[in-house]
């Protein structure tokens, strides 16, 4: 099912919305991460459609989300170049996912540094395997291309790296797709867990590095690496690069690891 018919009900206009596709981007009990966000992301741009490009986000998911929910959005403060906006999904009369957007119109450059490619770049994604093939949630089976990032067999500490793209070419601007990709990959903290257990995100904090990137056939590196894991919690640092090895999203996550 395209994202589109997810985003339909989202008007931009405050109040309840009933999302009837929910379940083809369902990740157990909640909306996945990437989509919630992408709802509360295109409720600010809907709201308020004269916006400037998205520089970074802060999301925090609260709650499970699913088809019954309600939306609101406000600018918390508009300057010359820099706009800021709130935007919030409630479920059952509570907040779900509360989201704080800075847009932002570019300035003349004042300081210059490329960011550093990837260590050990895979190669293109016609050069890797086919991963995640009829594993993982329905919604990555359903919606997304999967294909190795690392080497298969080797030991890559508590980090796990993929090529992805929609499996369609879904008709969103191109922050819009980091954002619905960019929580895509499992946390790196899985490669160390002693036992198997559950996972949940409980919040995510990222800069759009380039807010026009498109690329190569919308592929897309995404990396998800533990920088600390202790007492139930792993800190996760997200990068995506695009096709040429240039990094287009930086992140950060804190997730739980129960179990």
């Amino acid at each position: 099912m395209t994202i589109a018919s997810l985003l339909e009900p989202v008007t931009g206009k405050p109040g309840p919305a009933r999302l009837d596709h929910a379940q083809d981007w369902m990740q157990g009990r909640t909306l996945y991460g990437g989509a919630s966000a992408l709802v509360a992301y295109t409720m600010a741009t809907r709201a308020f459609p004269d916006l400037p490009p998205l520089r970074a986000g802060q999301i925090g998911f609260v709650a499970p989300i699913g088809e019954d929910i309600e939306l609101s959005a406000q600018i918390v403060r508009q300057g010359r170049n820099v706009t800021q906006v709130r935007s919030e999904i409630a479920s059952e009369g509570k907040t779900a996912l509360t989201a704080f957007w800075l847009f932002a119109n570019g300035r003349e450059t004042n300081a210059r540094r490329e960011t550093d490619r990837p260590e050990n770049w895979p190669g293109p994604p016609a050069d890797n395997a086919v991963a995640m093939k009829g594993e993982g949630p329905s919604f990555i089976q359903n919606n997304f291309e999967i294909r190795f990032g690392q080497a298969k067999h080797e030991d890559h500490g508590a980090t796990i790296r993929r090529w992805a793209r929609l499996t369609e070419e879904h008709q969103l601007d191109p922050v819009g797709k980091l954002i619905l990709m960019g929580d895509v990959m499992p946390p790196g903290a899985m490669r160390i867990m002693e036992r198997r257990g559950p996972i949940s995100s409980i919040n995510w904090s990222f800069n759009v590095l380039d807010p026009e990137t498109r690329s190569k056939d919308g592929w897309y590196l995404a990396e998800n690496a533990s920088q600390h894991a202790d007492e139930g919690y792993s800190s996760e640092r997200l990068r995506m690069w695009d096709s040429n090895g240039r990094q287009v999203l930086d992140g950060l996550q804190c997730v739980a690891v129960f179990g």
